[in-house]
């Protein structure tokens, strides 16, 4: 079957062309030094995940030291990581994928203990709505420039190492959302208050981010940006304030939209009188703009065919790959039979999946607290039955 997705994209405003429209998102494996440089067996996963993929983003890194988000990740934050995301990138840059390397701080969504005693900061000092969250230090004005100058900085260092592009991480309640969030921005100055003053942050980290492009790439490079279009707290982003941002951010010098959902089709959390999947609607006010990247339990070619079938440039693959890296390849040669649904304990070497990684997989799988020692000999089943359960989005 010829599928859609498998067709090349050629970025409107780069002369960058993708070799099929498949993304694998950023997932967090944690498996980055205590200092933030990359491990041997953080490239090793790379290098067998980039599988036959279009589009590669890293997990997060960090662009300062107060933008720390949990511990094994990457840093992005000093010149000394620049050889080592050279690996990195290389990695999954073999076969013509693309790299596309992650920035943010985590803001408030990070703790002391993270920071080695460092107090987290936000646009305001306030704690996040959820448990064990810390009350964070408002960064005074001087602070939100220097942090929107190391924006700039990080993305030098991601051109130097060789990735492709960057992707600005504007979602998921780390320090850019927090900007444009009401319930995480209480200033009175300039860099809060009204919709638009709470879009001047994530705005003025756009532009610094593409001076940096322009300054130091000597070839062209993607600026990605990523949003959550809504927020549950009260007050908090809804999908009306994300719609204006979106109208912004279309006429923005930014490469690529990506939403981040926990499904392509999803519909709104918080106001049930809307009846259209937020994708579309992000769609059409993009104009076709901006390049879209949908990401949400994508697992079959089905599932993926659909998604760029009804108009979206680009599809990401992410709980799926990590059970099957040679997704594309075994689409592209007809052998979708042979396509992993489930993993087995006994694949996590061939996976590259190490300790840290998989001890994300059991927390968020409920299977918490169990050494992986101990899953490997006393409760194999119940430990494979429960990340597939999560990998499969909770089916």
């Amino acid at each position: 079957m010829a599928y859609s997705f498998l067709n090349t994209f050629t970025f409107p405003n780069k002369d960058i062309t993708l070799k099929n429209r498949v993304v694998i998102p950023p997932l967090t494996e944690c498996m980055a030094f205590h200092d933030g440089h990359v491990t041997s067996d953080e490239v090793n996963y790379y290098r067998k995940h980039t599988g036959g993929v279009g589009l590669y983003i890293t997990a997060v890194a960090y662009i300062n030291e107060e933008g720390k988000g949990f511990e094994g990740q990457l840093s992005v934050d000093d010149d000394k990581f620049i050889p080592d995301l050279h690996r990195l990138a290389s990695a999954i840059q073999q076969n013509g994928t693309k790299a596309v390397l992650q920035i943010f701080s985590a803001g408030r969504m990070s703790s002391t203990a993270i920071l080695r005693g460092k107090r987290p900061v936000s646009a305001s000092a306030i704690a996040a709505a959820r448990a064990g969250s810390e009350q964070p230090r408002e960064l005074s004005a001087d602070e939100v420039k220097q942090t929107i100058v190391d924006f700039g900085e990080a993305t030098r260092r991601a051109i130097q190492a060789g990735f492709d592009g960057v992707e600005i991480h504007g979602a998921n309640t780390y320090l850019i959302q927090q900007f444009f969030s009401p319930n995480s921005n209480q200033r009175t100055d300039e860099w809060g208050g009204t919709l638009e003053k709470r879009m001047k942050f994530p705005l003025a980290v756009i532009k610094t981010v593409n001076e940096a492009v322009d300054k130091y790439a000597d070839k062209p490079f993607i600026v990605g940006y990523r949003i959550s279009p809504e927020e549950i707290e009260k007050p908090g982003i809804t999908f009306e304030d994300t719609l204006k941002f979106v109208d912004v951010l279309k006429d923005q010098p930014i490469d690529y939209l990506h939403v981040s959902m926990s499904d392509v089709w999803r519909k709104s959390l918080t106001d049930k009188t809307i009846t259209t999947p937020l994708n579309e609607t992000i769609k059409d006010h993009l104009q076709g703009k901006i390049p879209m990247i949908v990401v949400g339990d994508v697992q079959t070619p089905a599932d993926a065919a659909k998604a760029t079938d009804s108009g979206f440039d680009l599809v990401a693959l992410g709980r799926e790959n990590i059970r099957e890296p040679h997704w594309v390849q075994k689409v592209e040669h007809n052998d979708e039979a042979s396509i992993r649904y489930t993993i087995s304990l006994d694949d996590l070497d061939e996976l590259g999946i190490k300790p840290p990684f998989f001890d994300i997989l059991l927390a968020l799988s409920g299977e918490a607290g169990i050494p992986i020692s101990t899953v490997k000999q006393t409760d194999r089943h119940s430990a494979n039955e429960a990340i597939d359960h999560f990998l499969s989005g909770g089916k």
